[in-house]
């Protein structure tokens, strides 16, 4: 945790600005200058939250998203750009937000931001944001956060703490940039996750979502009918089962996509990711992760069009844009 952060940091049981580092005086630095091990505390009601390894715990360390630190510590580089070799994350992080991509003059419009990038996972969008100069805060319900350090953490523009999406521990009206990508489905209330981040975004900034459809044809998937049993299993157990499954129906699915396209690959209840030109290995590393991460939520909440739309009204928010993309419906929108 870098000293930086504390200009940000609230207090997440009476949002006091007065949080401290015990001991700082004794607390050991890395090489990065942060803080690995101690504790925040509360000079005005005395809440105490633990630092450990390098970030800082504002929720309890087991909570319902505990499925999301499982699969992230089991695939910690998985779907980063920088192990694929692939640009698979940049190209949805910049369709999706309709940012620029990485360029001269992208770099000049974003150095300089503070954004906060919600349910982050193990970090596969941070270290596209990181190279993008801005500031980044970035945080997630699980032990994602850990993962996410492990690969991100070196950066000196980034600062990572494990939060909770409906009392988020900062100081609102704070951020340019605000970001929430293949999470929002999984909480107890998208609507309210969304309405919170919104506190967050300065005058002018803006906000983008992206959240699972729901329509018929998104309905009509295995997830759905295996649900009701799997997101009640024992995780660990569930994650064998899969793990066992893959390898056997990986070159079926990749056959039938090859000759059925997206149709084909719905008619086996696994994920295959020959489209992205994955190689076989990686595909079924995607594979594992992305079953796992259908089967295992304890929430799956998709939304419609019209429900997105109404949360960026009700929002006041402007420039609104939502639509359809490659992760479901996209919605964008600045604070007036």
């Amino acid at each position: 945790m870098k000293q930086r952060a504390l200009d940000f940091y609230l207090c997440a049981n009476c949002s006091s600005t007065q949080l401290k580092v015990v001991d700082e005086g004794d607390i050991p630095y890395n090489a990065y200058e942060e803080i690995l091990q101690s504790s925040l505390i509360c000079d005005n009601c005395g809440t105490v939250f633990p630092v450990i390894n390098g970030v800082p715990r504002f929720v309890p360390l087991e909570n319902y998203a505990d499925t999301f630190g499982l699969q992230w510590n089991f695939h910690t580089r998985t779907q980063l750009d920088s192990h694929t070799g692939l640009p698979i994350s940049r190209n949805r992080l910049f369709q999706t937000t309709g940012w620029q991509t990485i360029s001269p003059l992208a770099r000049k419009e974003m150095d300089g931001q503070i954004i906060l990038e919600a349910g982050s996972g193990a970090g596969r969008f941070t270290e596209i944001l990181l190279e993008t100069g801005a500031e980044v805060f970035s945080f997630d319900y699980s032990s994602a956060v850990d993962a996410n350090w492990q690969n991100n953490g070196h950066s000196p523009k980034l600062h990572i703490f494990q939060g909770n999406i409906y009392d988020i521990p900062l100081r609102k009206c704070s951020f340019d940039k605000v970001l929430y990508l293949g999470v929002l489905q999984h909480t107890p209330d998208p609507e309210k996750a969304f309405k919170s981040l919104c506190q967050y975004l300065r005058s002018g900034g803006e906000i983008v979502i992206d959240v699972y459809c729901k329509r018929l044809s998104s309905l009509l998937h295995w997830k759905y009918l295996f649900r009701p049993l799997t997101k009640r299993m024992n995780k660990e157990r569930l994650y064998n089962i899969i793990q066992a499954i893959v390898p056997i129906l990986l070159p079926p699915a990749i056959y039938l996509r090859r000759i059925a396209g997206k149709f084909g690959t719905r008619l086996l209840p696994i994920t295959e990711y020959s489209n992205l030109e994955l190689p076989y290995e990686l595909n079924k590393q995607w594979s594992i992760l992305d079953t796992f991460d259908m089967y295992a939520p304890v929430y799956d909440k998709p939304q419609t069009l019209l429900q997105v739309k109404k949360w960026f009204n009700d929002a006041g928010l402007e420039d609104i844009f939502i639509g359809y993309g490659s992760n479901g419906i996209i919605g964008r929108g600045k604070k007036p």
